[in-house]
């Protein structure tokens, strides 16, 4: 998350007359201030929110001092599946998270995980919803301190209405069963 992102098209469009000139437009660019965020969710809610301290690395260590914070969330928030190991794991195929110590770890814990395949980010739906749905709220906004991107990125993540996050679901497995008809061949869009 940046502290400043350009706005898009459409936030930036105005209404002009046949004959009004063609506005100018400066040219802009994204704030040196920016933050990382990890985000877990389940199909109805936020289940682990954590933003990457500045100067960290995300490296194999570090995302495996994550998921060991998650399963101590979900232990808390989701007890039933908790108790039943009925929770799935999805991640994309970043090095860190596809590194042999984080595969152990989570054979160890019986964490069961969703693959991913490689290049699929329409099939990751932190890339094909829920990021596109927190950065469109914060695009084109200002913000002078990383306290003041984390505060106003929480408060982006709580206004997703609980039937958004379930309908990504819903659409998540429409575009696992379009890559499945399609034998893993790449294809656009949701229709």
């Amino acid at each position: 998350m940046y502290g400043y992102d350009v706005e898009t098209k459409v936030q930036s469009s105005q209404l002009m007359g046949k004959l009004s000139p063609r506005p100018k437009e400066a040219r802009q660019s994204r704030s040196n201030v920016k933050v990382a965020l990890i985000v877990f969710f389940f199909i109805g809610r936020l289940s682990f929110i954590e933003f990457v301290l500045r100067g960290e690395t995300v490296n194999r260590e570090f995302h495996l001092n994550v998921l060991k914070r998650l399963r101590e969330a979900v232990r808390r928030k989701r007890p039933e599946a908790w108790a039943n190991n009925t929770w799935l794991l999805h991640h994309d195929n970043a090095p860190a998270n596809a590194s042999l110590l984080i595969r152990e770890f989570l054979t160890n814990h019986e964490t069961t995980v969703v693959p991913q395949p490689p290049y699929s980010q329409d099939l990751a739906p932190a890339d094909f919803f829920f990021f596109p749905k927190l950065k469109s709220s914060l695009k084109g906004r200002r913000f002078q301190t990383v306290e003041e991107i984390e505060e106003n990125s929480i408060r982006g993540l709580r206004a997703i209405p609980q039937n958004t996050f379930q309908n990504a679901f819903q659409n998540w497995e429409k575009r696992w069963e379009r890559c499945i008809k399609s034998g893993g061949e790449y294809f656009e869009g949701d229709k």
